[in-house]
């Protein structure tokens, strides 16, 4: 069918972006190309054996290595990282591993309008929007600005199949967020509508297999074509109730960010799929069920992935408090906000229910 529509405006996000099994060897090039020779190579803690592997690499093109990214991107982290941007004379950031990483590079980036290059291994797609989240005092907030958008992105299938089958899952939910958002976004356009349902299939014909085989080489690399799509989705149109849940409930409660995103989104599509049916109807086809919100929580369940908020450790007595910080600043949203059915939509996600038709 086509996506044609009468009329809409797109902008999309200027980018490289190198795919393959073993292109992470390019790094060097990528580095010079730019006209860097100072690299800050980034990562999480637990990440800090890959980052050094990439350091090593591109030998002296490396300015060293700061393995203190942190989920959510702490303001404070994001400052003492970019102190040490500056001391070091860094030219450049490399940002290897997820959204945590790529967060603090684009922290970096639009405090010193650095260069970046971002390595990613997980699905998270925060690699291909011009958007950052930090957070400060309890609160997420988020800006766009063209100097937190990264110039490279290497997509390496090698650097993904050793992620566990749980963060898979997750990971992968959180990518197909941005797209499933992408279906109703006011600023949609066919080119963004094309890219999100692509995105959505590669993820659900190639998502079991992997599951079943993580080594799975083809598989590996079809999902990390599909969060390159969402994530470029992502990076080209508005998101709306649920990156809003999401940020709230991360920034507020510090739960885990793609464990969250798994959680939300059948409930937070089944609440806008009143407004929005026929932009949503496409999910309902393509992942089977009698609504999009139900074919989204069966796939995520039959995956193994976590369905109940109360799993991660929130409390019950958490959910007013989410409603009232999440209806404070107007946003746009295809269904108004009416925090009674929000109430109800948190309190099915906190007991792992399936959505409500």
């Amino acid at each position: 069918m086509s996506r044609f529509m009468d009329s809409f405006t797109q902008t999309l996000p200027q980018v490289r972006v190198r795919f393959g099994a073993g292109i992470r060897h390019e790094l060097g090039a990528e580095i010079e190309a730019l006209g860097a020779r100072r690299a800050l190579i980034l990562s999480t803690p637990p990440q800090a054996d890959l980052a050094q592997e990439l350091s090593d690499l591109i030998g002296g093109l490396s300015a060293g290595v700061y393995a203190g990214a942190r989920m959510h991107t702490p303001v404070d982290v994001s400052e003492q990282a970019t102190a040490h941007a500056r001391n070091i004379g860094a030219d450049c950031v490399v940002a290897v591993g997820g959204g945590s990483t790529t967060g603090l590079g684009k922290a970096i980036a639009w405090r010193t309008d650095l260069p970046q290059i971002v390595v990613p291994t997980t699905y998270a797609g925060s690699e291909a929007t011009p958007i950052l989240g930090q957070t400060e005092g309890g609160r997420k907030t988020t800006l766009s600005d063209r100097r937190v958008q990264p110039e490279v992105i290497l997509y390496d299938p090698e650097l993904v199949a050793t992620l566990p089958a749980a963060m898979t899952v997750t990971s992968a939910l959180n990518a197909m967020a941005h797209a499933a958002e992408g279906l109703y976004a006011r600023d949609r356009g066919p080119l963004t509508t094309m890219m999100a349902l692509e995105g959505l299939t590669a993820f659900r014909d190639a998502l079991p297999a992997e599951v079943q085989d993580p080594a799975h080489p083809r598989a590996r690399g079809a999902t990390l074509y599909g969060a390159w799509l969402c994530g470029t989705v992502l990076g080209t149109v508005g998101m709306a109730l649920h990156h809003k849940l999401c940020h709230t409930l991360g920034g507020s409660f510090d739960l885990p960010h793609a464990e969250t995103h798994a959680i939300v989104l059948p409930h937070a599509i089944a609440y806008n799929d009143r407004a929005v049916p026929d932009q949503l109807a496409p999910l309902s086809e393509l992942l089977g069920g009698p609504s999009p919100g139900a074919a989204l929580h069966r796939f995520a369940a039959g995956l193994g992935a976590p369905t109940a908020l109360r799993e991660l450790g929130l409390q019950e007595s958490d959910l007013d408090r989410t409603v009232e910080i999440a209806t404070q600043n107007p946003y746009w949203n295809p269904r108004p906000l009416e925090p009674a059915a929000l109430r109800a939509l948190l309190q099915r996600a906190w007991e792992g229910a399936e959505p409500e038709a």
